[in-house]
């Protein structure tokens, strides 16, 4: 039996890729990480939205597509591959699921309909549920919320922010709160912003739902994981088809590189480690929908195993350029640093471990 996208997944896939490879080149990449000419990024924005990524989803009865997730990870993986300056797995993935699963009815119908007309996007702040720090904390009372997260994801474009506290329970907090201050973090990762927020006494609607039930931060947060592990798939192809490029014509002792042995196997054992990382990552996509007794397991699984691989991919396509690998020339450093990023984001290997092992009872 064959296990792979189907048509319609793959056309989705390769509009989203033509788009990036027309309008989101390296040197584009290049001037959108150093701060340069911001209307590149906004138009890049406005054209992934006119492609419907927003509306992925969002029901149908409230204006969006009704897709699953495997649709949601083969467009992720085109714009890891792309190392495209997007919000996507939390405003487009992570918000919808959430909304579904944790708001009432009442919610739903008003926040989806916003969202499928364009005119509500949201920041994910879930860390505190999954990875909270010491200095950090978020307490909700009396429709109020104080306290500080850190690692918001996709609050470029976004009009309100999704934030939990460490019981599962998630606000929607406006970001034009006057009580709310937001700070800029720095990462290797030039392609995405990462914020840190903190809260005063800021309003705060919480989702219904969320109220006794960890249902909808655990599911948002394992299609997060999904979305993330294929971006990171996408940008870790991107590195080994540059380096099986760059050994074709790079040449020393007036040979290519690529016929010497070193090289060869350096290409194929990346090749060999990365190929059954599609896959896991489709199996994983599509249990999220179909198949609840593994979903939480395979989502881990996949979020875990790729960033080691991808690990690997990263460092041996670097070398393989040799010296070349290291310079801003050549730019294979924007899927390095997302790659490393990624690794780390919605939950380090070791962390996602361990709720696997957690949700198999040992």
């Amino acid at each position: 039996m064959y296990f792979g996208l189907s048509e319609d997944q793959i056309f989705f896939q390769d509009n989203v890729k033509k788009f990036l490879e027309d309008n989101a080149p390296l040197d584009v990449i290049r001037n959108i990480s150093k701060g340069e000419n911001p209307n590149q990024k906004n138009e890049i924005h406005s054209g992934i939205i006119n492609l419907g990524i927003n509306n992925i989803l969002v029901p149908e009865e409230h204006g969006g597509l009704g897709l699953d997730l495997l649709f949601a990870a083969a467009i992720s993986q085109s714009i890891g591959e792309a190392v495209a300056p997007l919000p996507y797995c939390g405003s487009y993935v992570m918000a919808p699921i959430a909304i579904q699963i944790g708001a009432s009815k009442l919610q739903k119908e008003n926040i989806f309909n916003e969202m499928s007309s364009g005119n509500t996007k949201f920041g994910i702040a879930f860390s505190e549920y999954f990875g909270s720090r010491d200095s950090s904390s978020i307490n909700f009372s009396n429709e109020k919320i104080n306290g500080k997260t850190i690692f918001a994801i996709d609050c470029d474009y976004a009009t309100d922010i999704l934030v939990s506290d460490a019981s599962g329970k998630i606000g929607i907090v406006s970001i034009e709160d006057k009580n709310i201050e937001i700070v800029d973090l720095i990462t290797v990762d030039k392609t995405r912003t990462y914020k840190e927020i903190k809260f005063s006494n800021a309003n705060v609607e919480i989702l219904a739902n969320t109220k006794n039930s960890t249902d909808g931060i655990e599911k948002a947060l394992d299609a997060g994981r999904i979305i993330t592990a294929a971006d990171t798939l996408g940008a870790s192809q991107a590195m080994l088809d540059k380096a099986v490029s760059y050994s074709k014509e790079r040449k020393q002792f007036n040979r290519v590189i690529g016929s010497f042995q070193a090289v060869k196997h350096m290409c194929a054992e990346m090749a060999a480690d990365l190929e059954p990382c599609y896959s896991l990552v489709w199996h994983a996509a599509h249990s999220f929908d179909n198949n609840d007794d593994d979903s939480k397991l395979m989502a881990c699984h996949a979020k875990s195993h790729i960033s080691e691989v991808a690990k690997m991919v990263s460092k041996k396509a670097t070398e393989v350029h040799g010296g070349m690998g290291f310079t801003d020339l050549l730019g294979l450093h924007f899927w390095f640093k997302r790659i490393g990023l990624n690794r780390q984001l919605l939950g380090a290997p070791e962390i996602v471990r361990n709720e696997a092992a957690k949700a198999q009872g040992l």
